[in-house]
């Protein structure tokens, strides 16, 4: 997809703006989890290199987690964020976004030329971090890397923000790309942020939409409801056709901004069996996405071989975006 300079220059300036507010929302979100992180993680051995993919994270053990923004400092922008999303995202909107972004075909290209074209998302003002979306990338999966996980969990750390990508391809903003996600289609449980602001979504009036279940069924399990349409259900459906990651991989990416299911604890009359081993692979991930973000910027171009060798087990060489 080509487009004119000025486009172009508009959906960069769209990009950051993005970037900031995603930013903010991280941010957000680590301050959220003090409250239920252990005191310190405990002293562990050199990882081995097949090392089990929920053991606990040891790359984070000595971050000083308060040292991101306090929480005050992100409170204005992330809540006229999330008023904005939670007012837009409604069960008939969600319909229309999937047939928009997956039922065409907005491009062809190689995972990591991918990664390049993210790199646009670059936020000078952050506070927390001042690299590109590819370092952010590469951060994560070295941060994996070096915890000694599997080689497809690595893959799932470099490519996890890939659906960000659909600010070249028609988003309509903010709100319908990032931010904690939530299902679509029943009751909004207080365990969203916010919740107060679904008082201006429709849905929250409609007598079928506002109840327990909502349309769907007990324990139907989370394959067969809808999430609020956004980067991850953008990336978890492209990985889903068009990768052998296992499971667990597509449970990290479509999951990883489900923080009112895998850190607050609601939609468990949803869930299924299958749903609980997937939580248990969510909540490994989200440590190296929130408190990777402080590392030193690794070198794209030395880590170019390594990961595109590892892209290669379970990607084709052009992806259809």
């Amino acid at each position: 997809m080509v487009h004119a300079p000025e486009v172009t220059d508009y959906i960069k300036r769209q990009a950051t703006k993005l970037d900031a507010v995603s930013d903010d929302i991280d941010a957000v979100n680590v301050l959220k989890g003090q409250k239920k992180v252990d005191a310190a993680v405990a002293a562990a051995e050199e990882a081995k290199k097949q090392a089990l993919f929920d053991d606990a994270s040891v790359f984070d053990s000595e971050k000083d987690k308060a040292a991101f923004r306090q929480y005050e400092a992100a409170c204005d922008r992330v809540r006229n964020f999330y008023a904005e999303q939670h007012r837009k995202q409604t069960l008939e909107w969600n319909l229309a976004a999937r047939a928009k972004f997956l039922k065409q075909e907005n491009a062809r290209m190689s995972v990591w030329s991918a990664m390049e074209m993210l790199n646009t998302l670059v936020d000078e003002s952050d506070p927390d971090t001042s690299v590109g979306q590819i370092e952010h990338l590469l951060q994560t999966a070295e941060a994996i890397r070096r915890d000694g996980k599997p080689d497809w969990m690595q893959v799932t750390g470099l490519i996890h923000d890939l659906g960000k990508l659909m600010c070249f391809f028609g988003a309509e903003g903010q709100w319908d790309v990032v931010g904690d996600t939530f299902v679509v289609g029943c009751k909004f449980p207080k365990e969203i942020i916010y919740p107060e602001t679904f008082k201006e979504n429709p849905d929250y009036y409609d007598p079928k939409l506002s109840t327990e279940y909502g349309i769907y069924e007990p324990n139907c399990g989370l394959d067969n409801v809808m999430i609020s349409f956004g980067h991850d259900e953008y990336i978890y459906n492209i990985c889903k056709s068009q990768s052998t990651l296992p499971r667990e991989a597509l449970a990290m990416l479509r999951f990883h901004s489900f923080y009112p299911w895998h850190r607050e604890g609601a939609y468990r009359h949803l869930m299924n069996a299958d749903d609980h081993e997937d939580l248990k692979a969510v909540k490994a991930f989200n440590p190296y996405d929130l408190y990777s973000k402080s590392d030193d910027p690794p070198k794209a171009s030395e880590l170019r071989p390594y990961y595109e060798e590892l892209i290669s087990r379970f990607f084709p060489a052009e992806v259809v975006w």
